[in-house]
């Protein structure tokens, strides 16, 4: 069983809104310090950023995979394609952010870097987006 705000389209959406709206700004907060050739503060914010898909996103899509998704298909089957399309979503998140924390200790911050965490946004943004028409306004 999930939780009713996961439930709710309107506090299900504020949920994947604000933890994009944080990961937009740091991520954006990263470039410029990178841009700023401020390498060290850089790679200490790319930690801290790496925290806060994995705490505020992943936690997230980990609930939503425990709990919202399964009775989403249990209460219409028809859903059962989209949900799959969006547990692998919450996967191609995963290997991203892996590959972040993999790369970091070995290679420091760079535009690579840099362009994975863009990915993500975009990732999520286009997920969310297709969470909202799959999930019924109880």
């Amino acid at each position: 069983m999930s939780g009713p705000a996961l439930k709710r389209v309107d506090s299900h959406s504020s949920i994947h809104e604000a933890a994009l709206n944080e990961a937009i700004e740091l991520t954006n907060m990263l470039d410029n310090l990178l841009q700023s050739n401020q390498k060290e503060d850089a790679l200490e914010l790319a930690y801290v950023l790496v925290e806060q898909w994995e705490t505020r996103t992943l936690a997230h899509a980990d609930a939503e995979e425990e709990g919202l998704y399964k009775d989403l298909v249990d209460e219409n089957p028809e859903v059962k394609d989209d949900i799959v399309a969006l547990i692998r979503d919450h996967d191609l998140l995963r290997i991203i952010v892996g590959e972040i924390k993999q790369e970091l200790p070995k290679n420091g911050i760079n535009d690579e870097i840099i362009q994975r965490f863009q990915s993500l946004i975009i990732v999520d943004e286009i997920h969310n987006e297709k969470e909202m028409e799959v999930l019924p306004d109880h």
